[in-house]
């Protein structure tokens, strides 16, 4: 299985060189994050690609993680503040659109979904977007390893920060986790040789028959 061989390929890249990840690559991993699992399919949560030097260098500020400005490309996953009623809709009408059904074919769905947000705080709002981005952080790695560049998932840096900076909150978001995309710099890379570590599968793993 060519997957279990790029994931024990991949590691957490400290350093990275000057190589760029090409655009095709990027987009095929966003392709990868928009096609991910997210609980009732109604993705609560959206994918910044951050390129810009100066942008990365002030994210970075005070950051131990020197990846958020030195790799080749930063991605922000913003999760939603709020799963308002004016989202469900637009997206279950989207839903009907994509697969030709008839205006209102899927009000059931609507109204479930209307009737289970609704009543929610918005801290409870957050942190099911904030989970619903770790799936699709867990696909960007997947996708970055079967394309062989190195990423380096993130949460050491500071939430605000990437808020005030990328205006999040007037966008109804907050900065849930950020990964990093770019080629290892081998040479200067403590991990790079070194041996991926894991448990052994029979300890990882329970088998219930």
């Amino acid at each position: 299985m060519e997957l279990i061989k790029n994931l024990k390929w991949r590691y957490a890249a400290k350093k990275y060189s000057d190589q760029l990840v090409s655009e095709d690559k990027i987009d095929q991993i966003i392709e990868a994050v928009n096609l991910t699992a997210s609980s009732c399919g109604i993705q609560p949560y959206r994918l910044y690609v951050i390129t810009n030097p100066e942008a990365r260098q002030k994210l970075g500020e005070g950051s131990f993680n020197e990846q958020i400005y030195t790799s080749s490309h930063l991605l922000v996953f913003a999760g939603f503040n709020k799963i308002t009623n004016e989202y469900i809709k637009a997206y279950v009408d989207m839903m009907e659109q994509q697969r030709n059904l008839e205006t209102g074919a899927l009000k059931m769905l609507q109204d479930t979904l209307i009737g289970y947000f609704s009543p929610q705080t918005t801290e409870q709002n957050v942190i099911w977007s904030d989970k619903q981005a770790y799936i699709g952080l867990g696909t960007a790695l997947i996708a970055a390893a079967e394309l062989k560049v190195d990423a380096t998932p993130m949460e050491g840096f500071d939430p605000k920060l990437f808020d005030d900076i990328l205006d999040l909150p007037e966008k109804g978001l907050h900065a849930s986790v950020i990964m990093s995309l770019g080629y290892r710099d081998a040479d200067n890379d403590y991990l790079a040789s070194a041996q991926k570590v894991r448990l052994p599968i029979d300890e990882f793993s329970i088998k219930i028959k």
